[in-house]
């Protein structure tokens, strides 16, 4: 399976996959990366913090704990030492093939019709016997000399399923639903995601469409491509948040989506005829 979260390359980091079960080591002092998972998925601290930002909170994973994280859903994860330990963490992704394989597999993973879902957010998870038994017995593969066998994880994911089912109810209709996303507004996803990187495919998944669908729905609302609209979108956020003053080019410039301020200063010198340092200096 392809790793869902995208992150910046970097030399002082390992990432072993075991059958959709992520080890992370990080040695420098803070590694951050955008999480665009298209799985359901639970992460746990072995050592270090993670931060998660979801722009208007904060949530703080320490050493030992957990977190579950919903499918089609963006965050930006910060991965940082803490007690003078590196971070270390252990990411278990719930495909959908997996979880229809248990779901087939018996009447112990069904609730009742009328049991609701878990509203699509993250959850910091109570530490339980289950939950600690569980990371317990994966701790011995972050020595990466010892390769545990795909059947063993396979397991292993079973066992992080049923910790999450009788955590709370509502993980069942949450984690066993198939039907496809229902289509939302392309707009309004693309006004709250603007920062981000995303190809066309991205965008039709994300708003619940195949891609033949996202593309003649997008022509209906824009005579630009996808592409061009969010360059537009983030130099008219970073136009506004340097007339209000009191921020650096730079900062402006990483906070909209850009990777390379030169990238960035061309582009506005394009749409607006003027040099950002014009507007700063104003």
């Amino acid at each position: 399976m392809k790793q869902t979260t995208e992150e910046q390359p970097n030399p002082l980091k390992l990432i072993f996959n075991y059958n959709n079960i992520f080890y992370s080591f990080f040695y420098d002092d803070t590694t951050a990366c955008t999480h665009r998972s298209r799985e359901y998925a639970i992460n746990y601290v072995y050592a270090g913090e993670m931060v998660l930002d979801k722009g208007n909170e904060q949530i703080h994973v320490g050493k030992g704990e957990c977190v579950f994280i919903p499918r089609d859903h963006h965050i930006t994860l910060y991965k940082k030492p803490c007690n003078d330990e590196r971070y270390c963490g252990i990411f278990l992704s719930f495909t959908r093939k997996f979880l229809r394989e248990m779901y087939a597999q018996g009447s112990s993973y069904k609730v009742s019709a009328d049991t609701p879902k878990l509203r699509p957010d993250v959850i910091k998870l109570p530490q339980t016997a289950e939950l600690a038994s569980l990371f317990a017995s994966l701790t011995p593969f972050f020595d990466p000399n010892v390769k545990p066998q795909d059947d063993f994880m396979h397991l292993k994911l079973q066992e992080g399923l049923l910790a999450l089912l009788h955590i709370d109810k509502r993980f069942a209709p949450t984690l066993f639903d198939f039907n496809e996303p229902w289509k939302i507004d392309i707009l309004d996803f693309m006004n709250q995601n603007y920062m981000y990187e995303f190809s066309q495919e991205d965008l039709a998944h994300y708003t619940g469409r195949s891609l033949a669908t996202f593309k003649r729905d997008f022509k209906k609302i824009s005579d630009l491509t996808p592409e061009k609209w969010l360059i537009r979108k983030r130099l008219e956020v970073a136009y506004g948040l340097m007339r209000e003053g009191g921020r650096k080019i730079a900062d402006v410039c990483t906070q909209v989506g850009f990777k390379n301020q030169s990238h960035f200063s061309a582009a506005f010198k394009r749409q607006y005829g003027i040099a950002p340092t014009a507007v700063t200096a104003s």
